[in-house]
C-alpha cells in the first residue's frame, strides 16, 4: 500500500479546491452548452460526505470542510468558496474549460487557476441528470506546478496518480446542483 506525504496531501487537497469543471467552447460553439443538456454553469455546493476525505485531512487544522461552493459562469470564469469548519474561507478564482472524454458520460476538463496563486489544474467530471437536483462527480489534480497526475476518463473515478491514494477514490468530489 502507497503512503502519502503529508506535502503531497496538502498539495492534493489544495488541486482539488482549485480544481473546477466546465465547458470548452470549441466543443459547445462558445455557449458553454453541451448538447446533451450536461452543462457545468451554474453554482454547485458540496458539503458532508460528498466533500472528498483528501480535501478534508489537508484542512484538518481548520476543523475540516463545512462546505464547498463553485459558480461555474457561462464566460468560463469560475469562482470557487471554501468554507472550513472553524469559519475561515478561502476564495479560488480562474478560468476552465472542458471537452467529452470519448469515454461515457465523463468529461475533460482543464482549469486555470488565477487566485490565490497560479496553476494549471486537469481531472473529469460527469454529471448526474437522473436525479433531481443534478448531481456532479470530479477528480482533478494539480499539474504545473506539478503536484500529482491527473485522473483519466479511461482509468475512471479514483484514478489520481493511477490509483495510488488510499483510498484510491479519496481526491473525488460530489457536488449538488443549487442553479
Amino acid at each position: 500500500m502507497k503512503r502519502l506525504t503529508p506535502l503531497t496531501v496538502i498539495i492534493l487537497a489544495l488541486m482539488l479546491v482549485f480544481g473546477s469543471v466546465g465547458c470548452d467552447k470549441d466543443s459547445d460553439n462558445g455557449t458553454n452548452n453541451d448538447d446533451d443538456g450536461k452543462t457545468i454553469v451554474g453554482t454547485w455546493v458540496s458539503t458532508g460526505n460528498n466533500v472528498a476525505l483528501l480535501l478534508n485531512l489537508i484542512f484538518a487544522g481548520n476543523g475540516g470542510i463545512d462546505s464547498v461552493y463553485a459558480d461555474f459562469g457561462a464566460d468560463q470564469v469560475y469562482n470557487v468558496r471554501q468554507v472550513n469548519v472553524d469559519k475561515t474561507v478561502l476564495t479560488y478564482v480562474g478560468t476552465y474549460t472542458s471537452e467529452k472524454s470519448g469515454t461515457g458520460d465523463i468529461y475533460k476538463i482543464s482549469i486555470t487557476q488565477t487566485a490565490p496563486a497560479a496553476a494549471i489544474v486537469e481531472g473529469i467530471y460527469e454529471i448526474d441528470l437522473s436525479v433531481t437536483p443534478h448531481g456532479m462527480t470530479y477528480e482533478v489534480v494539480q499539474t504545473d506546478p506539478p503536484a500529482g497526475i491527473a485522473p483519466t476518463a479511461a482509468a475512471g473515478f479514483g484514478s489520481t496518480n493511477g490509483g495510488a491514494l488510499t483510498p484510491a477514490d479519496a481526491n473525488v468530489q460530489k457536488y449538488i446542483r443549487l442553479q
